[in-house]
Parts: C-alpha cells; structure tokens; sequence
C-alpha cells in the first residue's frame, strides 16, 4: 500500500498568520499606551487639583476628581468592608449612603478605614450627626477582590451589615434603592472619618509604557522576519 505524499502547508499561511499575530500585537501597544496616558493624566489631575467642583445628581465626573456635595448621612444603614489590608494589618472600610435629594440615587461616601480588633467592631464609632452637612472628597469605586466566595453582604434585617467586596449593585439590592455609579472618597481632613490616604494606584503609567514598547518590539521583530523570509523565498525560487 502505496502512501500518499504529504500536501506541503500553502506558501502563503506564514506570511499572512505572522501578519495577524503583528496586528494583534501592535493593537496590544496601542492599549497599553493609551491606559499609560490616561493613568498619567489621573496621576497629573491628582497632584495638581486644588478646587472641589460642586457636584449634581448625574454630572460627568473623572476618576479621583476633587467634589463637594450636601446631603444627610442614612446612618442607620451603613456598611462594613470586611478583609480590606493596609499596611500589611486587617481591617474594615466604612461605607454610609449621603442622601443627596428625594428619590434620587444615594451618593455612598467611604469614611475611611479602621483596624480590626480582636473583641469585633465597635458599633458606636458609626455614630453620625443629624442634618444636613456638606462633604469634600474625591470620586472613587468601591474596592475589589480578583476572586471572592459566597454572598458579598450578609443576610438578614440587622445594620450596620458586614460585607465583603460588595458590588454597587448588590449594595443597592440591600438598600432598596438605587446608588450613584461612584463612590466618594471622604477627604482626610473632613471630620466623622477614620484612616484615610486614598492614591491612584501604584501601577503607574511607566509600567504600561513599558509594556507597550515591549509589543511593539516584538511586533517590530516579527515582521522584520515575516519579510526576511519572504525574500528567502523569492530568491530560492
């Protein structure tokens, strides 16, 4: 029984799979760099704000923009962030919704962050004026986890609720009402706070430049062999 040879691959599948692969990587530069713009812009924005831009239900906002809004505090209905680590200690964040206006969406304020004791969280430390007051700080999100386990708010009527890299949605399910899509970074000197030093993230834009070059370079490289081998190609034939 006789075999039959082996059709050889088309010619033309190298050039026009490194062409995609050169494509994708340089399109993978493209993103890197702009994340490096726009983390540099956040970084510039940061250092250099000094004013706090009165804010109104459904105004455009940038991430860590200075903002000043009035409201009263629902401190009946507070969240505690469990398992949020600064230097290297557990501990939690205290989430209170601000109503901002009659049936509008709640503005959620983080209050800071208070070290984990060893007898639970003292309760009394939520404690909150009544009225009307105003708040500075800066437009943030809530923080989260890579991968979490479980229901992120416990069940149940009790508040204060403890939860775990709560979502705004399920945040809102446990209000009953809808939440405003930040969430306000209280300012460090404003009083009814705890711990507060809020940064952008330490991955700065250096790092995504440099992943950014490292794309291009390895696109750079690859075509430069896609045409190497093309005009070996030629010549041979």
């Amino acid at each position: 029984m006789n075999d039959k040879p082996k059709k050889p691959l088309p010619t033309w599948l190298p050039l026009v799979a490194g062409t995609v692969l050169v494509i994708q990587f340089a399109g993978l530069g493209v993103w890197q760099l702009s994340r490096g713009l726009e983390k540099r812009a956040t970084q510039y924005a940061y250092n250099t704000e000094s004013t706090f831009s009165e804010w109104r239900d459904g105004m455009e906002f940038r991430s860590f923009q200075r903002i000043k809004v009035s409201g009263r505090y629902d401190g009946g209905r507070q969240l505690i962030l469990d398992n949020i680590i600064i230097n290297s200690r557990y501990g939690h964040y205290v989430i209170t919704p601000l109503e901002i206006a009659t049936g509008k969406p709640l503005l959620l304020v983080n209050r800071g962050w208070v070290e984990k004791a060893s007898g639970g969280f003292d309760t009394s430390r939520l404690e909150l004026p009544a009225g009307e007051l105003t708040i500075r700080g800066r437009a943030g999100s809530l923080p989260k986890a890579g991968y979490k386990m479980g229901a992120a708010i416990e069940a149940g009527q009790q508040w204060p609720k403890h939860a775990v890299y709560p979502s705004p949605e399920e945040i809102s399910i446990a209000l009953g009402r809808e939440v405003q899509p930040f969430v306000l970074l209280m300012e460090h000197d404003e009083q009814h706070g705890f711990l507060r030093h809020w940064v952008p993230s330490e991955f700065g834009p250096g790092k995504h430049f440099g992943y950014a070059l490292q794309w291009f370079a390895m696109g750079a490289v690859l075509m430069g062999l896609l045409v190497w081998n093309y005009r070996k190609k030629r010549f041979d034939t």
